[in-house]
């Protein structure tokens, strides 16, 4: 209780006009970090005054800002394993007041739709082919090609709404999927493209680095082999280097996410946005 005493008289005294009154009691409420976030939402929406607002709107966002930097680094520390669970990290930079059971859920239902067409004697195509009449045709997911440097294209909780994203959102959802119905479907980064592979883990003879066939989430799930991956790089003029071939690790798809939406953020002009992002990059960087 004497926290909240000692929080609301802070509060009170945000818009002090002195400056440097302002900075200490702004300093104070970041130490409180999360507590704090309530009583400052209370006091914006009691408030009229613009410059109030604006400050009140900085302090919550930088304790935000601060939660998802110490997420994202334990996610990163403790091995990175849940492909979903970094996605969604990246998310609440934009929307830290998600209800992340709701994404969870949107892609249970969808699960348990592909799950009821799954049939045991089925091959591994005509299983990738069940997933793309369910994700593409049933529930009408697809890229964005109208509008392709949309930040809003790399929120899971957006390209769920809008069924519209970007190669990298749209192979999240689709290997989420795959992986939740036990198919080993795994991203690979190619270059100026995001694709994925159905890997063989007996590695049969003739399947390069396991992987059987790709297939493109951009394009409507669409099944090809490794020579026209082979062509694509030859059309970049690029080496055929093996990691262009083989799954990715999950910090590797999360470290494309968040380059996408520095690109995004570029182009609108968005510099505070452009800062943050870099500072996220910078913890999960290659060491």
């Amino acid at each position: 209780m004497e926290n909240n005493a000692e929080i609301g008289a802070l509060v009170k005294l945000l818009d002090d006009p002195d400056e440097e009154v302002f900075h200490h009691v702004e300093k104070k409420l970041l130490e409180y970090g999360g507590e704090v976030v309530h009583f400052l939402e209370n006091a914006w929406e009691q408030s009229f005054d613009g410059l109030l607002q604006e400050r009140i709107e900085n302090i919550v966002h930088q304790i935000q800002f601060k939660t998802v930097k110490e997420d994202l680094n334990l996610w990163y520390l403790s091995g990175a394993f849940d492909l979903l669970q970094g996605a969604l990290i990246i998310n609440r930079y934009q929307y830290p007041d998600l209800d992340e059971q709701k994404v969870i859920n949107q892609l249970e239902e969808i699960k348990r739709d592909i799950w009821l067409g799954l049939q045991y004697e089925m091959s591994s195509v005509e299983k990738v082919k069940l997933i793309n009449h369910v994700l593409y045709q049933q529930y009408g997911f697809g890229g964005n090609t109208k509008n392709h440097h949309d930040p809003q294209n790399s929120y899971l909780n957006q390209v769920l709404e809008s069924k519209k994203g970007n190669q990298i959102s749209l192979a999240i959802i689709y290997s989420t999927l795959a992986q939740k119905l036990d198919l080993p479907v795994y991203g690979i980064n190619l270059p100026q493209h995001f694709i994925l592979g159905y890997i063989d883990d007996s590695k049969q003879e003739g399947t390069e680095y396991g992987v059987l066939f790709y297939i493109n989430a951009f394009n409507r799930g669409n099944i090809f082999g490794k020579h026209d991956v082979d062509q694509f790089l030859r059309q970049l003029n690029l080496e055929a280097l093996p990691e262009y071939y083989r799954p990715c690790s999950n910090t590797d798809i999360i470290r494309r996410v968040i380059r996408n939406l520095i690109s995004a953020y570029e182009n609108a002009g968005a510099t505070d946005k452009v800062a943050e992002l870099n500072e996220l990059q910078d913890i999960i960087a290659e060491k």
